[in-house]
């Protein structure tokens, strides 16, 4: 089971590296395509459209055919389609190659939660999980700093071929370890039911509708709010953007570190505690950057920000892979899509309230809510959410 789950998290790390590596291109692309910032921002924008739509058409596919086996076709797909992106003659090619991307990345990150929900105990699931999240957190860093790097370097070609030449390392990892993966692990295919069904079947679940609300309101409040940290720097405080953006990464090294002490943080506190204290701790970090006259509390925020945001996702997470355990890819990539659609929305809603107001409301309502889901989700874990997930603690 280690070599399965080293090589999903290799594809983890892939993915999320996929999904923010072009955030730093913007400028190269609009200078070699001759177009406008706006345009360029395409190839960012069609892939996380493509990682949102496509996370429905894979849950209910693993359960069938395996998640393993979902996963390692979709490494392929990544792999041919940044391979074609490395060579797009236009932008418009560009953008086509980027959604298929998108569309092959989205199946990774939410099956191989659905997998290691069927082959880990869930009494060691969470560190499992953790493990991987470690992994996505760092794929992310690695975009955001090597896009950049390898765009100033080589020129943003260079950028798709090396994701091209990584996935398909990934994919050969995958294939070296995949013999008997999916058999492996308990509850891996339902043959019963279509594709309906299987989501008709989640939604019934009581817990599956408060899990999948729960990371709604996550997505929207939690997410969203974190994104505008670096224009709030740039606009209040004048800092660079760079800087400002440098400011943010420590979300993710906030994230990295609580992945290193999920296992002991979940013996001392417990699922119940680990997600409540995440709660408050959020709230600290968004009242601080709500008031903080000084950009450089933004630095402690961000990173006591991301640990707590990642204290009450994890768990989130756990509970997600035990919502329906017969139709477990199913209801993860609903779980993500969920979690997408929030911070779509949340995103949204943000910017209206930052063109009307500013950014520091954004923070407040975030400081006041986030403790307040968490707390609810907390007692829950304890109460109805138990007895709900009773009949499938044990697997």
């Amino acid at each position: 089971m280690r070599g399965e789950l080293a090589s999903l998290s290799l594809a983890a790390f892939a993915s999320m590296m996929s999904m923010r590596i072009c955030d730093p291109l913007l400028p190269a692309l609009e200078r070699d395509f001759a177009t406008t910032t706006g345009a360029a921002a395409q190839v960012i924008s069609a892939f996380a459209i493509a990682y949102g739509l496509l996370q429905l058409a894979y849950g209910p596919l693993a359960d069938r055919y395996g998640k393993f086996r979902i996963v390692s076709i979709a490494v392929v797909g990544c792999a041919v389609a940044n391979g074609a992106a490395a060579f797009a003659p236009s932008l418009d090619l560009l953008v086509a190659a980027r959604a298929a991307g998108g569309g092959a990345a989205a199946a990774v990150i939410p099956l191989t939660m659905a997998w290691i929900g069927d082959a880990v105990p869930y009494a060691e699931r969470q560190e499992a999980l953790a493990r991987l999240l470690g992994a996505t957190v760092l794929g992310m860093i690695a975009g955001q700093w090597s896009g950049g790097l390898l765009a100033d370097t080589l020129g943003w070609r260079s950028v798709f071929v090396v994701l091209a030449a990584l996935f398909a390392a990934v994919a050969i990892v995958m294939r070296v370890s995949s013999r008997g993966a999916d058999a492996a692990a308990t509850g891996a295919r339902d043959d019963n039911g279509g594709y309906y069904a299987r989501i008709r079947g989640v939604l019934a679940t009581p817990w599956a509708r408060e899990i999948l609300a729960l990371a709604f309101i996550e997505g929207a409040v939690g997410y969203s709010a974190f994104a505008f940290v670096p224009s709030h720097l740039h606009v209040r405080f004048g800092l660079a953007l760079t800087w400002a953006g440098g400011v943010l990464a420590l979300y993710g090294v906030g994230g990295f570190a609580y992945s290193r002490l999920a296992r002991a943080l979940l013996r001392r506190l417990g699922e119940a505690g680990l997600a409540r204290t995440g709660g408050l701790l959020l709230g600290v970090a968004f009242a601080v950057l709500a008031a903080m006259p000084d950009w450089r509390l933004a630095m402690p925020a961000c990173l006591l920000g991301g640990f707590a945001m990642y204290m009450l996702h994890n768990t989130l997470q756990t509970h997600a892979t035990q919502m329906v355990p017969t139709a477990r890819g199913t209801a993860v990539s609903l779980f993500a899509c969920t979690l997408f659609l929030g911070q779509s929305l949340g995103v949204a809603g943000a910017s209206a309230i930052v063109d009307h107001a500013s950014a520091t409301v954004v923070f407040v309502i975030a400081a006041l809510t986030l403790p307040l889901l968490a707390a609810w989700f907390a007692r829950r874990i304890g109460t109805a959410g138990s007895r709900d997930r009773g009949t499938h603690a044990v697997e």
